[in-house]
């Protein structure tokens, strides 16, 4: 079926959001993993891909790379072997004087994006089997820039010369998995009618804007009317019963700072914990707003005072919540880890954004989140088609 007839298909809407992370992605396929598994047992197709069941996948960095994949049809497996072959490909060293900027070199990782989404395959193309929604960070207009293949889209119209569905897909990926300090920023060129005929801007890992976890932006962009500017009746409609969405984490890692002194809060200190301590409270208010508007059948506490917001009452009422939402993460504590029964894996060897040497361990926690937290009763409501 043609993109435009999925979207505005009747029935059910189904949405897929993935954290960004770095390496952690592959904890968080081995949670797509076990939901693949689990709706191709529902449906019966040897041959199911989550391409069949969601409608609309976003993600952010890693996350990036993970929706990418799956939307063009990629099983799970595909790509986590792509992550085990070309992890270490990815992570490659930058020179001594060029890590004064950047940690790793850009050219392995770009020519892996080449190789798997194909050089000549843009945003626009028909490889693509539902939306699809990468997040990156414009560093030239310093504004977030989340950008989707909707064809109704203002930014999406075939006729203007800076039509966003032109966009090779391969090199939105890479913007999306810039992540500074450890990669360059990724330029893209955007076609413009001015007289220059062309603008260069620069982009740099949509995870430090916040979105790092894309879930309500992404119900946003499948529900406001501006988001659909040249068919704003097209729009998806919200509701519990009409619309699910699945939010999956590639693990968090709290920096907990027991026994800190005023003092030792220097420059040093607030350069090295700030940006991280933002991105993860960013990554919390995505999933906060996700459970308090979404009926939440699915998700750890949030903290002590609100747990896990199941059945709540806020704004909306149970029956006027706008979608049905599952959440699937892990805490990469040492609390975390031996609550999952994974005792024998040290934190530090699965917290950091780069530890190739610990995608082992990665998998491990992930298929334990998969087969503690994930039900087969999570999906009553949205079986597959």
């Amino acid at each position: 079926m043609m993109l435009s007839g999925r979207i505005e298909r009747e029935g059910q809407k189904k949405l897929l959001a993935i954290d960004g992370g770095g390496i952690r992605g592959v904890l968080g396929l081995e949670v797509l993993q076990g939901i693949e598994d689990l709706l191709k047992r529902k449906c019966g197709r040897a041959d199911f891909r989550l391409a069949d069941y969601f409608d609309y996948i976003a993600g952010t960095s890693t996350g990036g790379i993970i929706a990418a994949g799956l939307s063009i049809g990629m099983s799970v497996a595909e790509i986590l072997g792509f992550y085990r072959e070309a992890g270490a490909q990815m992570f490659v060293k930058a020179n001594l004087l060029q890590r004064l900027r950047y940690k790793f070199e850009d050219e392995p990782l770009a020519e892996k994006l080449r190789e798997v989404f194909g050089a000549s395959t843009t945003l626009g193309s028909e490889k693509l089997r539902t939306l699809l929604l990468l997040v990156m960070r414009n560093a030239t207009t310093d504004s977030p820039w989340p950008i989707c293949n909707n064809p109704y889209a203002r930014y999406n119209d075939t006729s203007r010369a800076d039509c966003n569905l032109d966009f090779p897909l391969w090199q939105l990926v890479r913007a999306s998995t810039a992540a500074p300090t450890f990669f360059p920023p990724e330029v893209i060129v955007l076609k413009s009618s001015d007289i220059n005929g062309a603008k260069e801007f620069v982009f740099v890992d949509g995870g430090v804007t916040m979105y790092n976890n894309p879930a309500f932006q992404m119900f946003l962009m499948a529900t406001l009317d501006r988001y659909w500017a040249r068919k704003p009746e097209a729009r998806w409609r919200p509701g519990a019963e009409r619309m699910l969405i699945v939010s999956v984490g590639t693990g968090t890692s709290p920096n907990a700072q027991a026994g800190l002194e005023p003092d030792e809060m220097n420059l040093l200190f607030n350069a090295r914990t700030i940006p991280s301590a933002l991105m993860f409270a960013a990554l919390n208010e995505q999933d906060l707003l996700c459970r308090v508007f979404g009926d939440c059948l699915a998700g750890e506490p949030i903290d002590r005072e609100l747990s896990d917001l199941a059945g709540s009452a806020g704004p909306l009422q149970r029956d006027e919540k706008l979608f049905t939402y599952l959440r699937y993460n892990a805490e990469l504590t040492r609390e975390g880890l031996d609550a999952l029964g994974c005792r024998d894996i040290e934190p530090r060897a699965v917290q950091k954004l780069d530890s190739i040497d610990g995608i082992p361990d990665l998998q491990r926690v992930g298929r334990r989140v998969a087969a503690t937290k994930l039900r087969e009763q999570h999906f009553d409501r949205f079986p597959p088609n």
